[in-house]
């Protein structure tokens, strides 16, 4: 089925009260206004809060219209849907609030995307609606923000570069946070918590997680043996040590199934992981063994009752997150090195403007729901796809003119 839905809006972002919901609101206001070109609207459970923000917002969004529905009241979520071409969710725990929405999206043929990082969470939602969605031409698209639009998209362009200058897409990619700088919001905390809990209580999901193609469709493998960073290790190719990245979990995870959704194109013996720099010489290998340390206190602390509330009180609670001031001093750099089967070589780097939390995932899940509601076609069949399987080149367009996105090539050898 093509997809061409006829509806009021482009837009709406579903929790707009959330702490994601509200810099993205502002982001959107600011700089595609209200009743302009791009005919949006706010949602959530709350109308007064709803209200508040929108009088914030000042007078350019004096028309911005309020929609109410509950993230659990299934009639108003579908309704919601009915008068919409796309919907951005900032509603997380998504394992805990956002099946709903995405039965609601996939049952009306409306475009979806959110900022999850719930590998175990997707999983489900494929197995259960993405049939349905195939029929309705519903596109869902997870993980639009900092996990995992860098990384995907990352790879994207560094493959892209690589057809171009060599002939050939690379086999082998390491992405490497160099520097990320901001806060952890108390939603990503929540999610990443509600994961350590469902993980110690099931071991079918422990095993699950450690499963690189978890998210991808059934018999997409690889024979290749995925490299997995799980302690301290020194890297030979950018003379530091690293650190396992927390959010490599959900990112690799993504990739692969990019990869897939684009039959391939990285190659069926595609490998590709993530790690933090954490310096050079005997400091550099002390803080990668503290990060370890400390990643596997904080999950093992979380998968047990006795230990997990003492977690929850030490860690910013949902709807808490950095001062927009911190927001606007946040940026990151991430480096990627890409090897083709002939040992060619390329090194890339994409940075963010804003800390990654926060400000750029705001900007980034804004224009990937833009993207979606403008720039794709019916090419773009229903389904659930990848922010590089389904918005490609044309969200990158968007990330680096809007977004505060750079993609650069460092050198090819």
């Amino acid at each position: 089925m093509t997809h061409s839905k006829q509806a009021d809006f482009d837009l709406v972002v579903f929790g707009a009260t959330s702490f994601v919901g509200q810099i993205l609101t502002r982001y959107l206001a600011e700089n595609y206004g209200a009743g302009g070109d791009v005919k949006w609207a706010i949602a959530g459970r709350s109308e007064g809060k709803l209200k508040a923000l929108k009088d914030g917002l000042g007078a350019s969004a004096a028309d911005l219209p309020v929609l109410l529905a509950d993230a659990t009241d299934n009639d108003a979520l579908a309704a919601m849907c009915r008068q919409t071409r796309v919907v951005i969710s900032t509603v997380g725990p998504y394992a805990l609030f956002g099946e709903p929405l995405v039965k609601a999206c996939v049952a009306t043929g409306t475009d979806y995307c959110d900022l999850t990082g719930e590998v175990q969470w997707i999983r489900r939602m494929v197995e259960r609606y993405e049939a349905q969605a195939k029929e309705t031409g519903a596109r869902i698209v997870h993980c639009c923000g900092f996990d995992s639009i860098p990384s995907d998209m990352g790879v994207w362009y560094l493959q892209q570069q690589a057809e171009q200058t060599f002939g050939q897409t690379c086999q082998d990619v390491r992405m490497r946070v160099k520097v990320a700088k901001g806060g952890l919001s108390g939603g990503t905390v929540a999610s990443m918590i509600n994961v350590a809990k469902e993980a110690g209580a099931d071991p079918k999901l422990r095993k699950e997680l450690a499963n690189p193609f978890s998210i991808c469709p059934e018999g997409h493998r690889s024979k290749a043996r995925q490299p997995s960073l799980k302690t301290a290790e020194y890297d030979k190719d950018f003379g530091v040590w690293l650190a396992p990245f927390v959010m490599g979990a959900i990112n690799t995870r993504v990739v692969h199934r990019s990869n897939a959704m684009q039959n391939a194109r990285y190659g069926m013996e595609f490998t590709y992981d993530e790690a933090m720099m954490t310096g050079k010489g005997p400091k550099g290998r002390l803080t990668a063994y503290g990060i370890t340390a400390a990643l596997g206190a904080f999950f093992t602390a979380s998968a047990i009752k006795p230990t997990r509330w003492v977690v929850e009180k030490l860690v910013p609670k949902p709807g808490d997150g950095p001062s927009p001031e911190d927001q606007e001093k946040g940026f990151y750099d991430l480096r990627f090195i890409g090897r083709t089967q002939d040992g060619k070589t390329i090194i890339t780097k994409v940075t963010g403007d804003r800390d990654p939390g926060y400000g750029s995932t705001s900007k980034m899940l804004g224009e990937a729901g833009l993207c979606l509601a403008f720039d794709t076609d019916e090419t773009t069949k229903g389904g659930f796809w990848t922010p590089a399987s389904a918005l490609d080149g044309k969200l990158l367009d968007r990330l680096t003119s809007k977004a505060g996105l750079t993609f650069e090539v460092l050198e090819t050898r």
